[in-house]
């Protein structure tokens, strides 16, 4: 049985791959590929003409929040170990 589903496994897996050989290297993709290769400026000049130029309003939108640098300021100062050494006299206690 499972070499059966191995066989049939590797069927599907070859005809995966044998497809998308045949579908790549068919005239049409090639010619098609050669084509926007040759107009390649054509094309990205008419979508740059699509493109719509929208107005800069974030102007002052952002607020600095320098609250959170005077707590800083007026706390002690930490320091990581000694916050773990607090702790783990906290649990001795």
């Amino acid at each position: 049985m499972y070499k059966i589903l191995n066989f049939l496994f590797l069927i599907i897996i070859f005809l995966f791959f044998f497809s998308i050989y045949n579908y790549y290297s068919s005239n049409k993709h090639i010619k098609n590929i050669n084509l926007n290769r040759l107009n390649i400026d054509e094309i990205i000049k008419k979508k740059i003409t699509k493109i719509t130029v929208l107005e800069n309003d974030t102007n002052d939108v952002i607020v600095f929040n320098d609250t959170f640098s005077e707590e800083i300021r007026n706390e002690t100062p930490r320091s990581f170990w000694n916050l773990l050494k607090f702790k783990w006299k906290k649990k001795l206690l």
